[in-house]
C-alpha cells in the first residue's frame, strides 16, 4: 500500500492515557467511522505481548475502513502482524535501511523538522513525512515548534505527502493554511476530547477546508 495525499488527511495516532477509562478498541473505531483517514498504533506504556496484541486488532479495524495503519517504532512488529508499515523517528533510522527491510511495497513514514532531514527521509525511501511540533505538544517534551515558513521550505523541498504533528486541534488548524501541507495528525484533540466522534467529524472537515489541493 502506498500513501496518497489524501490519506493524510485526518491522521490519527492513538494513546490510551486520554481514554479516561473508555474502551480503547471500540473508541478507535469511532474514530475511524467518524472520518481518520490514517491510522497510528502508539502505545508506549505497553509490555511487547499486550502491544503485538493490539496491533493485530487495530489492524483488521483499519482494514474494514479501508484506512492504512502503521506501528509507531517498531519494525519487527510491524512486520509480523502484516501491517501496512511504520512510522519512525530520526533516531530509529540512523544506520538503518528501513527500506530494504520493509521491502519495496509497505509505507515509511518518518518525523522530520528540518529541511535536511526531510530531504534525507525522502532520500531513504520515506513515504511521508511527519512534521512537527508545530504548536507544541504534551507527547514529547524537548519538541522544537515549526512555524508555517519552515512548512513551506520543507514543502518545496520534497514531492511526497507532509503531516503535520504537535498540539494541533480545531481551534489553531486554521493558522496551517497556506503551509502546504497534506493534513494533520493529532493525538490528544481526538482523544482527550469528551466527544471523540465529534472531534473526529469537526477535524476531518476542517482539513478538508484548509488542505484540500494546498500543494505548493
Amino acid at each position: 500500500m502506498k500513501v496518497s495525499n489524501e490519506s493524510m488527511r485526518l491522521y490519527a495516532i492513538t494513546d490510551r492515557s486520554w481514554l479516561n477509562g473508555r474502551p480503547f478498541v471500540p473508541q478507535v473505531e469511532e474514530v475511524l467511522a467518524a472520518g481518520a483517514t490514517f491510522l497510528q498504533l502508539r502505545e508506549k506504556t505497553l509490555d511487547s505481548a499486550a502491544f503485538l496484541a493490539e496491533a493485530r486488532e487495530l489492524k483488521d479495524l483499519a482494514a474494514r475502513y479501508r484506512v492504512p495503519f502503521v506501528v509507531n517504532d517498531s519494525v519487527e512488529i510491524a512486520m509480523e502482524i502484516g501491517a501496512d508499515g511504520v512510522h519512525v523517528g530520526q533516531s530509529d533510522i540512523k544506520g538503518r535501511d528501513l527500506r530494504a527491510l520493509l521491502g519495496p511495497d509497505k509505507i515509511l513514514g518518518v518525523s522530520a523538522n528540518t529541511v535536511e532531514t526531510a530531504v534525507r527521509a525522502e532520500q531513504n525511501g520515506a513515504d511521508y513525512i511527519g512534521v512537527g511540533a508545530v504548536f507544541g505538544t504534551t507527547t514529547k517534551k524537548d519538541a522544537q515548534n515549526i512555524t508555517v515558513d519552515q512548512l513551506l521550505e520543507i514543502r518545496r523541498a520534497v514531492s511526497i505527502p507532509i503531516v503535520a504533528i504537535g498540539g494541533i486541534n480545531e481551534s489553531n488548524i486554521e493558522q496551517l493554511a497556506g503551509s502546504g501541507i497534506d493534513g494533520v495528525a493529532v493525538i490528544s484533540a481526538i482523544f482527550a476530547s469528551p466527544d471523540p466522534v465529534r472531534a473526529t467529524r469537526t477535524l476531518r472537515a476542517l482539513s478538508d477546508q484548509l488542505f484540500a489541493g494546498d500543494r505548493r
